[in-house]
């Protein structure tokens, strides 16, 4: 009986070996697409908010893995090289671009490029659309208003102005930022501005946001088309970069000794809790600030300002605006792969649960013509950058790091900062270090 029931069950499993197989099929693991993000302050978005929706709305596994703050660059060339790759990846303009020619497929054909509305916003080579922009973002000095109006209303104030809004140049920026400090007890603040982040792979926003401003002026002085690669660095600016640093350092919520060790997070929680009026940082910060848990500022008083650094006409002058987040597919992957990494990206910024996500959730400024006005993002800092762009007499500062010469120059570079915040060197050394890096590495890249 045993030997009988032995061999009937062979025989079923062999007769009904299709049905057996397509058992196996259906639960064979789901297709996935693998994005590596680079922005560590909405990589739990994209893993616990939009990856389970886009599995459940197309089949398809959404896996999210997120460099650390600073290490973008040397995680992608990593991963880039592994037998399980990237299929879509970020390059942050053309000197990223540059580096990675040799994954990047040509998008011409996909169904991302096709809802991008500007398409001359896209970067190519040689015909081919390389790498699509997918959010136009801003940064400045963010203030938290509550903070201000309460300054405005001390009956012992040392400016004549009455609003932050009246705040359009260096030396009112300058006033009211010394008088707050004299003031931060009564204004209930541990300082004006939040602190400096020195930490390592935290210094973005100096050597490459705060040194657009002056980099800015001086190619605008030079005749320099906006993109356009140059040797010619001198720092001209660099004495008014000096001026809005020094603002930072001196009346902030921590010692310049203690600034190595603190981070983006760290300064964005400061703002957050309330215990700085001002920090400098982009329109992505918003998530940060209102995610921060007890955070203390309202959405109706999260503004921004322009960085003022002392320049004649600055009065004119807006928010930083540009991108420098571009998404790319790997052409080195399958073409159904590709084809996946296509899918998703339509997706995010043309389904509605993806609009919704990046409305909500991502606040992306977004390029797509996939988005109603209604669609739009609705936090503080976004609505900011829109009304500063939105301005009349008012031009924004365009996004020219991208021709800073190598990642090297902004590492020697924020190096030579945090030397100056240490007394290890003076700004002359610092400007020798500016300008002679950057025409060593200019030298090297060409």
């Amino acid at each position: 009986m045993k030997k009988t029931l032995l061999l009937c069950m062979v025989a079923l499993m062999v007769v009904g070996s299709p049905l057996f197989a397509a058992g196996l099929q259906e639960t064979a693991p789901a297709k996935e697409v693998y994005f590596l993000n680079f922005k560590p302050e909405i990589a739990d978005v994209y893993e616990t908010k939009i990856a389970p929706v886009f599995e459940a709305e197309t089949g398809i596994k959404l896996k999210v893995v997120t460099a650390a703050s600073g290490t973008y660059a040397t995680t992608l060339k990593s991963e880039l090289a592994k037998s399980n790759p990237p299929v879509i990846f970020q390059t942050n303009g053309p000197m990223g671009l540059a580096g990675s020619l040799d994954y990047t497929a040509d998008l011409k054909n996909t169904n991302f490029y096709k809802i991008l509305s500007d398409k001359s916003m896209a970067l190519g080579e040689g015909g081919q659309v390389l790498a699509i922009p997918y959010a136009v973002e801003g940064y400045g000095i963010i203030y938290n208003d509550a903070i201000m109006r309460a300054y405005f209303a001390l009956p012992n104030k040392a400016v004549k102005i009455n609003s932050a809004d009246e705040i359009n140049n260096f030396a009112l920026l300058k006033a009211v930022v010394e008088d707050m400090q004299k003031n931060k007890a009564a204004l209930g603040i541990q300082g004006v501005f939040a602190s400096t982040s020195m930490a390592a792979g935290n210094d973005w926003r100096w050597q490459t946001h705060l040194v657009n401003v002056p980099l800015y002026y001086e190619l605008r002085s030079k005749g320099i088309p906006f993109g356009t690669k140059t040797r010619d660095f001198d720092f001209s600016y660099g004495p008014q970069m000096k001026n809005i640093w020094d603002l930072y350092l001196n009346n902030s919520t921590t010692a310049k000794g203690l600034l190595g060790a603190k981070s983006v997070d760290d300064a964005m929680a400061e703002f957050a809790l309330g215990q700085a009026a001002m920090v400098q940082n982009g329109n992505w910060g918003a998530s940060q600030i209102l995610g921060v848990k007890g955070n203390k500022v309202a959405d109706s008083d999260i503004k921004f300002m322009p960085i003022y650094i002392g320049v004649a006409g600055e009065e004119n002058i807006g928010l930083c605006v540009g991108t420098e987040n571009y998404l790319c597919i790997n052409k080195k992957v399958s073409a159904e792969q590709q084809a996946l990494g296509d899918q998703f990206l339509t997706w995010l910024f043309s389904s509605a649960s993806g609009k919704a996500f990046v409305k909500n959730d991502l606040m992306f400024i977004t390029p797509f013509n996939t988005f109603a006005e209604n669609e739009l993002p609705t936090d503080p800092l976004a609505k900011e950058v829109i009304r500063w762009m939105n301005k009349s007499g008012v031009t924004s500062v365009s996004w020219d790091f991208s021709v800073i010469p190598s990642e090297e120059w902004k590492t020697q570079f924020g190096a030579a900062l945090g030397d100056y915040i240490n007394g290890r060197k003076n700004w002359a050394e610092v400007s020798r270090v500016a300008t002679d890096v950057w025409k060593t590495e200019f030298d090297l890249s060409n």
